[in-house]
């Protein structure tokens, strides 16, 4: 086989992966937690055992969704840290880009976050930190280099960085979970109170000289 056939293969092979991973997106926004790889290879309309072939289990597949929707989550959270305002309005956005994308696709955040709920017999077994945990842990590292770079923290920096970035992502997860499952305020009135706990030692920081500044 020539590298023209190879190339050609693979694209085909990118092409259908993205075309599965759609159809798994189109079940899990109406099915949420309950998506069943039965489902999903119905809405593909193939037959579970290809659906397997591609992604090896529902943890290959939870794993390919988490990352479609983390590239995109990672990708508004740091635009919104880039936005040119002052950074309090800066930390204000970049809350709420987070809460906003959890209330507009719920069921979506809910099979990536809490995927053994609602699900059938067969995926009890599904172990949720094993998936869930790489997720937020990969959002804090991401953080933590975005604050490294426009933050001058002091000695240590690299270091605090990191504790700020987990933290920050943890906090917004926990938080996130609990307003979406409760609403007991706006999400404007959430984005403000998280921001006001933050607010101390950020403000008081300087931006980093040379860096894009935060």
């Amino acid at each position: 086989m020539d590298t023209t056939q190879r190339t050609d293969q693979q694209r085909s092979a990118d092409r259908r992966r993205r075309e599965l991973l759609e159809a798994a997106d189109r079940v899990v926004l109406r099915d949420g937690p309950g998506a069943s790889m039965n489902a999903i290879a119905a809405e593909a309309g193939i037959t579970k055992p290809i659906l397997y072939r591609h992604f090896g289990d529902k943890g290959g597949l939870y794993a390919a969704l988490a990352k479609r929707h983390t590239d995109a989550l990672l990708g508004a959270l740091r635009a919104a840290l880039d936005a040119p305002a002052e950074r309090r309005e800066r930390v204000e956005a970049t809350l709420d880009t987070y809460l906003a994308a959890i209330e507009a696709h719920p069921q979506v955040y809910r099979f990536l976050m809490h995927p053994t709920e609602g699900a059938s017999s067969a995926d009890q077994g599904f172990d949720l930190g094993k998936h869930s945990a790489p997720l937020l842990r990969r959002m804090g590292e991401e953080l933590a280099e975005v604050i490294e770079e426009r933050v001058d923290l002091g000695p240590g920096s690299q270091q605090l960085a990191r504790v700020w970035g987990h933290g920050i992502v943890g906090m917004m997860h926990a938080a996130g979970d609990w307003w979406l499952g409760e609403q007991p305020c706006s999400r404007a009135e959430l984005v403000r109170s998280l921001a006001d706990l933050l607010w101390g030692r950020l403000a008081a920081a300087g931006d980093r000289v040379g860096g894009p500044g935060f």
